[in-house]
């Protein structure tokens, strides 16, 4: 292994830790979950939310969520990133819905973040992340793939995934679902 897994693999056993200890109410290990993991869940809020405020009210949301609920996370079932990045997509999700806003546009200019440069670490996991991602990603038919690329990078529901092309609901959710199985195997086998 290279000296950047060696890192990541480093920084995914940090942020497991971190997750853990905030189980057991260790405020300091919950202030560095949220050092390590603020700027990626804000991301994915706001490109979500489309408002910074907006993001900025969810991102507050998920992480009393993750404090409340860390005692949940299972180590074995999910990177921490993955879990956390459900939980912020989630909330996310929920407030455009109770907002009946869409996303802004991929072309549509967004909003200066705080500090846009993440940590050499953060960049470490997330590339290490998302190569996993992507290799179990084209694992699946392209349909699925395209499916769940859509519903959880682009922040469009089921809903508005199945719309789009032209089946009924329950069947979108069907076929994510076993997208999503079917990744949850590749992503475990990967570990």
């Amino acid at each position: 292994m290279n000296a950047a897994g060696l890192e990541a693999d480093g920084g995914r056993a940090a942020l497991v830790r971190a997750l853990l200890h905030t189980a057991m109410e260790d405020r300091a290990a919950f202030q560095q979950l949220y050092r390590m993991t603020s700027a990626k869940l804000f991301g994915i809020c706001l490109r979500i939310c489309g408002e910074r405020q907006a993001a900025e009210d969810v991102l507050q949301d998920v992480y009393v969520q993750v404090w409340r609920r860390a005692g949940a996370y299972e180590p074995g079932r999910a990177s921490p990133i993955t879990w956390l990045a459900t939980i912020a997509r989630n909330r996310a999700l929920d407030w455009r819905r109770a907002h009946a806003r869409t996303p802004q546009g991929a072309d549509a200019e967004l909003p200066e973040i705080a500090d846009p440069a993440p940590d050499a670490e953060a960049e470490l996991i997330d590339a290490d992340e998302a190569a996993r991602v992507r290799a179990c990603l084209e694992e699946l038919e392209a349909r699925q793939r395209n499916a769940v690329r859509t519903a959880f990078y682009e922040g469009v529901t089921y809903a508005e995934l199945a719309a789009r092309e032209s089946v009924p609901l329950a069947t979108m959710k069907s076929m994510v679902r076993r997208a999503l199985i079917r990744l949850r195997g590749c992503l475990s086998d990967d570990v």
